[in-house]
């Protein structure tokens, strides 16, 4: 596949490595001459100007790209290179900078295919190594809402009990549940859970830190504290 990404900055450039490693063909656009010769210096084909003009999308070979990635911290520029790409035909994918509010996501989401939060990505992944390994940040859905993977543990309150029996706070809903030694799954509601099995939870960040004492227990609530 063709993929043209807007900006050759640290989440740019790393999403084209990416692509790249995987044997798709990459064209960068970016109007910063540094990262133009960094870029180039990796082996990236760059097209340096403003991705945020026509003519530079088409030098980039908009019109044969199948997605582009609107990845600078100008989300005026990702916008509006969207906008081309959209036109063009393309899959567009936008980033939303780290003034990031919900009003600005519901505004833009209708325009194209997929918006992106690297810096929010950035925070689950660090998030993860907190909370250690009975809890795992898998994403971030709106400002306050988390999808988690918890392991329950022996001093789980809710070891023991089945699916059905399980009641969570109001704010928080089971997405899946995977014994210990097999995949996630549909969650089924006679299938008990025990030490080591995996339940995934959508919930409100408001009641996270209640989900966390009842499916991994108090030490797994003391290794979270604080971290929202």
């Amino acid at each position: 596949m063709r993929f043209v990404i807007i900006g050759a900055g640290r989440v740019g450039l790393r999403t084209a490595r990416v692509l790249k490693e995987e044997g798709h063909d990459v064209v960068l656009v970016e109007r910063d001459s540094a990262k133009v010769e960094r870029a180039r210096g990796q082996g990236y084909d760059v097209v340096e100007g403003d991705g945020s003009r026509e003519e530079m999308l088409e030098e980039a070979g908009i019109e044969e790209a199948d997605a582009l990635g609107a990845l600078t911290g100008d989300l005026n520029v990702n916008f509006a290179a969207c906008m081309i790409g959209k036109h063009r035909g393309a899959r567009t994918v936008l980033r939303i900078d780290e003034d990031y509010r919900e009003e600005i996501y519901r505004k833009y989401a209708a325009e194209v295919d997929e918006i992106v939060y690297p810096e929010r990505l950035g925070a689950i992944g660090a998030k993860n190594a907190l909370l250690g390994g009975d809890i795992r940040a898998i994403a971030d859905i709106a400002q306050h809402l988390q999808v988690v993977e918890l392991t329950i543990t022996m001093q789980a309150p809710i070891r023991g009990y089945s699916i059905s029996e399980l009641q969570l706070p109001a704010d928080a809903t089971v997405l899946a549940f995977g014994k210990s030694d097999g995949p996630l799954g549909i969650p089924s509601s006679d299938e008990s859970l025990e030490d080591g099995d995996r339940i995934v939870v959508l919930a409100d960040f408001d009641v996270l830190d209640d989900v966390r004492q009842l499916v991994v227990g108090e030490a797994g609530r003391a290794a979270a504290g604080g971290v929202n």
